[in-house]
């Protein structure tokens, strides 16, 4: 192949791609958003215990599930408006799909 088709083909790959993505990219997530151990660190969080390195980790991992993505330049032009949003879907999700055990 020469690299005149070769860049063709490329091209014509990225921009299906782009297209895809203003159509709606992929259909919407209808499974759990929180693993069984996410379910169990935010619960422990939430107990007022104190907290491990893991169970941080895993409120990290969930908030970015939730579209946070803390800026390593400490530079986020939207903080913490978009925490506060990820941490109310965080919350949504506990709510729903975190089976906790009857109190007593």
């Amino acid at each position: 192949m020469d690299g005149h088709l070769i860049l063709r083909l490329i091209l014509s790959a990225f921009t299906l791609l782009l297209a895809g993505c203003v159509v709606g990219g992929m259909p919407p997530y209808t499974g759990r958003h929180l693993s069984p151990t996410e379910c169990r660190d935010l619960a422990a969080l939430k107990s007022n215990a104190p907290p491990t390195f893991a169970q941080h980790q895993s409120e990290l991992v969930a908030l970015r599930k939730a579209g946070y993505n803390p800026s390593p330049w400490y530079d986020d032009p939207y903080y913490p408006d978009d925490l506060q949003a990820a941490q109310r879907l965080v919350d949504y999700w506990f709510q729903t799909e975190c089976q906790l055990p009857p109190p007593g």
